[in-house]
C-alpha cells in the first residue's frame, strides 16, 4: 500500500511542538501538509519553523482561551484559505497518584480546561470552514485512561473520558458533512510528560499492558496519520485502540 498523501491540505495540531503532538505534526508534514503548530511555549518554534521551511508555521496559543484559538484558526485560514484535518493533542496529566478524595479542585479544573475545554474550543472555530468546504478530519488523543480509568488520576482519566464522549457525538453530527471526528486512545506512551510521571504510577500503566512495553511515538504518529486520511472515510464517532493489548473492545 502507498504511503498516504496529505499534499495540499491544510492540518492544524495542538500540542504540535513536543511529545506525540510534534510526532504527528512531523509525520503529517512529511505527507506533504501544511502543519500549523499550535502551542502555548514558543521555545521550539524557531527550530520548527527552520525545519517547516515554509510549508508550515507556529502559532503561540492557550487552546484554553477562546480569543486566543480563534485568533489562531483565522489566521490558517487567511494564510491557507482552508483547513482539512485537526489533531487535538494538547493535553496535561494533572497532578497524579492521587487519591479522589485528596484532589484538589483547582487541578481538576485546570485539566478539564486543558483536555476538554480545549478541544471543544478548537472544533468549534474549524467546523464551520470544513462545512464550507465539504471535508474535515477532526482527531481527538483521548487515553486508555478514558476508558478504563487509572486509579490516582481522576482529573486525567475523567476528563479523556469526557473527550471520548465529544468525538461520538460530533461524529454524528457532522456525518453527513462529509466531516470524520474520531478519538485515539493510547496506553502509555513514552513521551517527556511519561517520563515526569513518578515511577510508581508508570509502572501502574505498564503492567496492565499484555505486551509488556510502552507505544511508541511513531507508532501514534503512524496510525493518527491513517485516522485524517481520505482513505479513512466511513468510520467517525469511533475510539481506535493504540494499547498493546490492554483494550480489546
Amino acid at each position: 500500500m502507498a504511503p498516504t498523501s496529505f499534499q495540499g491540505q491544510t492540518a492544524i495540531v495542538t500540542g504540535g511542538a513536543s511529545g506525540i503532538g510534534l510526532a504527528i505534526s512531523r509525520r503529517l508534514r512529511s505527507a506533504g501538509a501544511f502543519v500549523a503548530v499550535f502551542d502555548r511555549d514558543p521555545g521550539a518554534f524557531a527550530a520548527l519553523d527552520a525545519e517547516w521551511a515554509g510549508e508550515g508555521k507556529c502559532f503561540q496559543v492557550d487552546v484554553t482561551d477562546e480569543a486566543s484559538v480563534r485568533g489562531a484558526v483565522d489566521g490558517v485560514l487567511a494564510l491557507r484559505g482552508k483547513i482539512e484535518v485537526l489533531v487535538n493533542s494538547a493535553g496535561t496529566t494533572g497532578k497524579t497518584n492521587v487519591l479522589s478524595h485528596d484532589v484538589v479542585p483547582a487541578d481538576f479544573d485546570f485539566v478539564f480546561r486543558v483536555n476538554v475545554r480545549g478541544p471543544f474550543l478548537t472544533s468549534k472555530c474549524v467546523l464551520p470552514a470544513m462545512q464550507r468546504q465539504g471535508y474535515g478530519r477532526i482527531l481527538h488523543i483521548a487515553s486508555i485512561a478514558g476508558k478504563e480509568g487509572n486509579a490516582g488520576m481522576l482529573a486525567y482519566s475523567s476528563s479523556k473520558a469526557a473527550l471520548i464522549g465529544m468525538a461520538k457525538v460530533q461524529g454524528k453530527e457532522y456525518a453527513g458533512a462529509g466531516i470524520t471526528v474520531n478519538a485515539l486512545a493510547p496506553a502509555v506512551v513514552l513521551t517527556p510528560m511519561v517520563e515526569a510521571l513518578p515511577e510508581a504510577q508508570v509502572k501502574y500503566m505498564t503492567d496492565k499492558i499484555p505486551m509488556k512495553r510502552c507505544g511508541t511515538l511513531a507508532e501514534v504518529a503512524s496510525m493518527a496519520a491513517f485516522i485524517v486520511s481520505p482513505e479513512a472515510s466511513f468510520t467517525t464517532g469511533f475510539t481506535f485502540d493504540l494499547t498493546g493489548g490492554r483494550a480489546v473492545y
